[in-house]
C-alpha cells in the first residue's frame, strides 16, 4: 500500500512555517550570541533538523541576508530622517543614539553592519547606503560647529562598535549601562559645551563590574557545539588549536576575577 500523497498546498504551508520558525530562532540566537553561531545552533533553537535549515537557506549568508537586510535598510531610513532635523547636533546625536540602541539589543546586527565578510552582495549594498548619509550628518554638524572638526567618518562606526561591545558585556548585569558610556562619548564629540549631560543610567558597583567581566570572559571561551557542518577538516583542526589557546586564557582570566 502506498502512502497517501500530501497536498502540494500543505507542503508549501509547512515549508513557510518552518522558514518563519528558523528566522525567528536565528533572530534570537544572533541577537544574543552574534553571527558566529552555526546552523546547528539555529536548527536546535528552532526545533527543526539542520537539513530543514539547509533546505530553506543554502548557507548561513543566505540566512543573514534574509534576516538583516531589512534591519539595515531601517538604519538608512533613520539616517535620512535625522538629516531632516533642523538642529545639526540633534540630528547627528539622534542618529548615533538610534544606531547604538539597535546594536545594544542585537549583537548580530552590530556584526552585520561592521563585518563586510558576512552576508552576500545584496546585504553589502544595503550597508553601503548608510555611509554617505551618515557622512553628510557628520559634515553638517561639523560645519555648524556642533562636532569637533577632527572627527573622521570612519570614527563613527568604530564608536558604534565600542558601545555595542559595552552593551554585550553588561547586558545581564545592567542592560542600560551602555547609555552612560554613550553619553560620555557624545559629550566628548562636542568642541565646546556649557556643562555635562546628565547620566541616563546608574553606575556599576564592584560586584556589577566583576559580573560583567565574567560574562565577557565566558563569551570569549570556545564552544565545541558551534562548529558549522560545512567547514573542512583542516579548518576545524586549525581553528581548534587556536580555540584551545583562547579557552585556556579565558579560564585563567575567569579564575582571577
Amino acid at each position: 500500500m502506498t502512502a497517501p500523497e500530501v497536498p502540494e498546498k500543505r507542503l508549501r504551508v509547512d515549508a513557510e512555517r518552518n522558514r518563519q520558525r528558523i528566522l525567528a530562532a536565528a533572530g534570537e540566537v544572533f541577537a544574543e550570541c552574534g553571527l558566529g553561531v552555526s546552523l546547528d545552533d539555529i536548527a536546535a533553537a528552532a526545533g527543526v533538523g539542520v537539513g530543514t535549515v539547509y533546505r530553506r537557506f543554502p548557507d548561513k549568508d543566505a540566512l543573514i541576508d534574509a534576516l538583516f537586510e531589512a534591519k539595515i535598510n531601517d538604519i538608512q531610513q533613520l539616517a535620512c530622517r535625522s538629516l531632516e532635523v533642523e538642529d545639526a547636533w540633534e540630528g547627528f546625536s539622534g542618529f548615533v543614539r538610534g544606531v547604538c540602541a539597535l546594536q545594544a539589543r542585537d549583537r548580530g546586527l552590530k556584526e552585520a553592519l561592521l563585518s563586510h565578510d558576512r552576508g552576500s552582495a545584496r546585504l553589502g549594498a544595503a550597508r553601503d547606503t548608510i555611509a554617505p548619509v551618515a557622512s553628510e550628518l557628520l559634515q553638517r554638524a561639523q560645519a555648524a560647529g556642533a562636532v569637533r572638526t577632527d572627527l573622521s567618518p570612519f570614527d563613527i562606526p568604530m564608536l558604534h562598535f565600542t558601545i555595542g561591545d559595552v552593551a554585550d558585556t553588561t547586558r545581564d548585569v545592567a542592560p542600560d549601562y551602555w547609555e552612560r558610556v554613550m553619553t560620555v562619548m557624545l559629550d566628548g564629540l562636542r568642541p565646546a559645551r556649557d556643562g555635562t549631560t546628565p547620566m541616563p543610567a546608574p553606575p556599576l558597583d564592584r560586584d556589577g563590574f566583576l559580573s560583567a567581566m565574567r560574562r565577557r570572559v565566558r563569551r570569549a571561551a570556545p564552544r565545541a557545539d558551534r562548529v558549522d557542518t560545512r567547514v573542512t577538516a583542516s579548518s576545524v583542526s586549525e581553528e581548534g588549536s587556536r580555540d584551545d589557546v583562547r579557552g585556556r586564557r579565558a579560564a585563567d582570566q575567569a579564575r582571577q576575577l
